[in-house]
């Protein structure tokens, strides 16, 4: 009965991986544009246990605390001109897409000070996303982030995905597409 029941739970286990590669290799295939810089891994990877700083002094947390839905992490910093170019589509991306099953998580690293982080959001109108930090890089370091911006798609298990260096276009059709088609949404968010 036992090998039975093991035979059945690593079915349903592969089953659910081999679903779950399935949707991060049909999102690949959705890459156009500027996403075409999305580099999809063949596997997932493993991400940092290294802490960050939760905006306004709200303690520290880590990816971990993150899984159980699709998360696309941008790393961005308040002197990076690309960051301010690409971050009202991030945002609008989280007003589109964000809920249960994604959200979009900014960490601004390095030496950012939260009055210049809160100065950076209000004049891009950015009201929906985190000023969460890295001031020492300790995340950024342990995940390899060198140069600004960097997005990084994590699975609902806290593994990265996808990685894109530089900014991007995130309110092209191709980014929606790639955002729905990884979260079971359709392109309105739904």
């Amino acid at each position: 009965m036992k090998k039975l029941f093991a035979a059945l739970v690593y079915t349903a286990l592969a089953l659910g991986a081999n679903t779950a590669l399935a949707d991060v290799q049909a999102a690949a295939g959705l890459r156009d544009g500027s996403m075409k810089k999305l580099v999809f891994h063949d596997s997932p990877q493993a991400t940092s246990t290294a802490a960050f700083q939760l905006e306004d002094g709200g303690g520290e947390v880590t990816l971990e605390d993150y899984r159980g839905k699709w998360v696309l992490l941008n790393f961005w910093a308040t002197w990076c001109a690309p960051c301010r170019k690409e971050m009202p589509m991030l945002s609008a991306l989280q007003e589109q897409f964000g809920g249960d099953t994604f959200e979009v998580l900014t960490l601004a690293t390095g030496r950012n000070s939260p009055e210049g982080i809160k100065k950076f959001f209000t004049e891009t109108g950015i009201d929906n996303l985190p000023r969460h930090q890295d001031p020492q890089q300790a995340l950024a370091s342990q995940m390899g982030i060198f140069g600004l911006p960097i997005t990084v798609i994590l699975d609902p298990d806290g593994r990265e995905v996808a990685r894109l260096r530089g900014d991007a276009d995130w309110s092209s059709d191709s980014a929606k597409a790639i955002i729905a088609e990884l979260t079971g949404q359709d392109t309105t968010g739904n």
